[in-house]
């Protein structure tokens, strides 16, 4: 049952990545900006052929095989092991939804579709997608549990 729970929340994350992604394509012309809240927020269409802040820009196949190998072992591990705690199940579930949201891109495009533009006085933070938010919350999600975990474990060899 709580591996259902993971892939539902990925098939969630999936679904409202590529609804977005779609909107944008459809209504915007590429580069085209809008303003949503003036000196912080904008919906900004860009194609992105690297990853995170372009790193690898142009390496769609280096990207592509390291989406496939990271969604492989997630698999795996999901398979191998008993999810019992919401913090892993919601983390596995953002990441892997996320992750395949991007990996459709790249397969479908050659680019990731990104729009959303935050930024902060002068500084302008690299524009992502829903998909790029889940993978950070995912893998942010993902070692809060791993650090509660052995915290818990800890207490517990310390009440021994």
């Amino acid at each position: 049952m709580r591996k259902e729970k993971i892939y539902g929340i990925c098939s969630i994350i999936l679904l409202i990545d590529q609804v977005t992604k779609i909107l944008i394509t459809f209504k915007m012309k590429l580069h085209q900006v809008i303003t949503v809240i003036p000196s912080f927020f904008h919906i900004h269409y860009v194609r992105n052929t690297g990853a995170a802040f372009s790193i690898l820009e142009g390496g769609r196949y280096l990207l592509i095989g390291f989406a496939i190998i990271v969604f492989l072992y997630l698999q795996r591990y999901i398979s191998k092991n008993k999810m019992k705690r919401k913090l892993e199940i919601i983390s596995l579930g953002l990441l892997m939804g996320g992750l395949v949201g991007n990996l459709i891109d790249r397969l479908l495009y050659g680019y990731v579709i990104d729009f959303l533009s935050c930024s902060l006085g002068t500084y302008q933070f690299p524009i992502f997608n829903i998909a790029d938010i889940a993978i950070v919350l995912g893998i942010s999600l993902f070692i809060v549990d791993i650090i509660n975990q052995e915290v818990k474990t800890k207490k517990e060899k310390l009440k021994c």
